[in-house]
C-alpha cells in the first residue's frame, strides 16, 4: 500500500481562519487544533494533516519580509516530514507573500499551495471550505509516488495559479484573482483537472536552498499624466534607495520629457536599479517598440516583460539581497527564475 500523503497547514492569519461569535457578531481566530469541527470533509481526504500557526495571526496588511522569512523557516524546519504545504493568509496581500516565497525557494521539490478565503470559515456561505479542501487536495496530488506540483500556487475559487503570476481582482467576488498572462495550473470542477504541460519541472536532483536576504529599500513609482518633476525625483533621490519598480504606460511607455529621463539616468548611474512593468493587467513591456520607450531602453532600464507589480516588487527585494554584480543584475532579472515572466 502506497503512503499516505502527509500534509502541513500553516495559519499566518486572515479571514479564511476567522469564526463569528453570533452574540457580538465579531470575527474571531479559531483554534485550529479543532479543524476537523469547523470541516469535517477533511477526514475523507486521502492524506493526514497536522496545523501550525503563527504565535500571533495578523491580519495581511500587516504582512512584511519579516513574515515572509518566518512562513519559509516553517517550512524549511519540516521540509522534510510533509509531502506538501498549505498556507492560510489574508488575500489582500496574499499574491506579494506567495510571490515573494516562490523567490525564496530555490529548487523547490514539493507544493506550497496559497489560499484563503472573501467570508470566514464559520460563515453560511463561505468560501473557506472548498478553498482549504482542495488546497489539501492538490497539496497531496501524486502520480507515480512523486507530487504532481512542485512550485508555489495560489488556489482561489476552482482556479490553480502560479503564485508569481497572480494580482487580486476584487474586493468583493468570490473569483477575488487573476493570472492575466499565464494560464491556471488547475481547474476544479466535478474532477480536479491538472494542467501538467504548463506546471515547473521538479528540480528533486538539486538540493532544496532557501534565500532569506530581502533588500526593501526600494519604492513603486506608478506614471500618470501630469506627474510632476518634483515628485518623481523625491522618490528617485530618497536616501539609500536601492531599486525602483516604474509602472509605465502600455508596452512600457513613460513621458519623453528631458527632465524625466534626465532623473532616470543619473538614479541608474548612483547604482539604483529601476525595472519597467507595464500598468496595464495583461500584456508586456518592450523597450523600443515605440519612440516613448526606445530612450528609456537606451539609459538601460531593466524590463519586466510580463512580469505582475508585485513578483518585480520581490523578485527585485530577492535580487538585490543576493547582491549580484551591477554589470549582471539586467540580464538575470530579465531572465524567468521561478516562471514569472514568459
Amino acid at each position: 500500500m502506497a503512503n499516505i500523503p502527509h500534509i502541513l497547514l500553516i495559519y499566518t492569519g486572515g479571514t479564511i481562519g476567522m469564526t463569528k461569535d453570533y452574540e457580538t457578531g465579531a470575527l474571531k481566530a479559531f483554534d485550529f487544533d479543532k479543524l476537523l469541527k469547523y470541516i469535517p470533509e477533511l477526514k475523507h481526504l486521502n492524506c493526514t494533516i497536522e496545523s501550525e500557526s503563527f504565535k500571533n495571526p495578523i491580519d495581511s496588511s500587516n504582512m512584511n519580509p519579516e513574515y515572509w522569512v518566518d512562513i519559509t523557516e516553517i517550512i524549511e524546519r519540516r521540509y522534510e516530514d510533509f509531502d506538501g504545504f498549505v498556507v492560510l493568509h489574508g488575500s489582500d496581500t496574499m499574491s506579494y507573500t506567495a510571490s515573494a516565497v516562490s523567490f525564496m525557494f530555490e529548487n523547490l521539490s514539493k507544493p506550497v499551495i496559497f489560499t484563503g478565503s472573501q467570508l470566514p470559515i464559520g460563515d453560511l456561505r463561505t468560501d473557506a471550505k472548498e478553498n482549504m479542501i482542495t488546497s489539501i487536495e492538490i497539496a497531496s496530488a501524486q502520480k507515480n509516488g512523486k507530487p504532481i506540483v512542485s512550485e508555489v500556487c495560489l488556489y482561489f475559487e476552482y482556479k490553480l495559479y502560479r503564485a508569481n503570476r497572480t494580482t487580486k481582482i476584487n474586493a468583493e467576488h468570490f473569483e477575488a484573482f487573476s493570472s492575466p498572462n499565464y494560464p491556471p495550473l488547475a481547474e476544479s470542477g466535478v474532477h480536479l483537472k491538472f494542467n501538467e504541460q504548463v506546471l515547473l519541472k521538479s528540480r528533486r536532483s538539486k538540493s532544496i536552498r532557501i534565500r532569506k536576504r530581502l533588500e526593501n529599500n526600494i519604492a513603486l513609482l506608478k506614471l500618470f499624466p501630469g506627474i510632476t518633476e518634483n515628485v518623481v525625483k523625491s522618490i528617485l533621490e530618497i536616501e539609500g534607495l536601492k531599486g525602483v519598480v516604474l509602472e509605465t504606460y502600455g508596452s512600457g511607455n513613460a513621458p519623453t520629457d528631458k527632465w524625466f529621463i534626465d532623473l532616470l539616468s543619473t538614479a541608474l548611474k548612483k547604482g539604483v536599479k529601476i525595472v519597467d512593468v507595464t500598468q496595464c493587467a495583461g500584456g508586456s513591456v518592450i523597450l523600443g517598440q515605440y519612440e516613448t520607450s526606445v530612450k528609456l531602453q537606451k539609459i538601460g532600464l531593466i524590463s519586466g516583460k510580463d512580469i505582475t507589480t508585485e513578483a518585480a516588487l520581490v523578485k527585485l527585494m530577492y535580487l538585490l539581497g543576493e547582491e549580484i554584480p551591477r554589470r549582471k543584475f539586467k540580464s538575470i532579472f530579465e531572465k524567468p527564475l521561478r516562471g514569472e515572466m514568459t
